[in-house]
């Protein structure tokens, strides 16, 4: 009976901390309105109701109405290169910032892609 029990919580253990994971990985687009208004405004127009900013770099809704794959994007903000500053984000603000920036798009957002790992399975017979 204690062994079900030990069995029990360590599946439950791992299943919230498994969802957890996947809730991290999606990004939170309200806190990345808060990064991106705190960080990155100074260029960028990043609200509807934003003023001023630079010439030069695209509005978040531009970016948003480009359909950047959340991946690209977030590799860019990993690696971004001048006139862009390095303002060292960790992982979690990159991807709160890329779910903000893709909430923008008024389309409706494409089905996700499976991965490539799953096109070539090998066949059996």
């Amino acid at each position: 009976m204690q062994f079900r029990r030990l069995m029990l919580a360590t599946a439950l253990v791992g299943g919230s901390a498994a969802l957890a994971t996947f809730a991290m990985a999606a990004g939170d687009p309200q806190r990345g309105s808060v990064i991106a208004k705190r960080w990155c405004a100074s260029c960028h127009v990043v609200t509807s109701d934003q003023t001023s900013a630079s010439a030069d770099a695209p509005s978040f809704f531009d970016i948003a109405k480009r359909r950047t794959d959340k991946k690209k994007l977030g590799n860019f903000l990993m690696d971004p290169h001048p006139p862009m500053p390095d303002m060292h984000l960790s992982r979690k603000e990159i991807d709160d910032i890329v779910s903000y920036i893709r909430s923008l798009d008024p389309r409706p957002q494409p089905p996700a892609e499976p991965d490539s790992k799953d096109k070539e399975l090998p066949k059996n017979g």
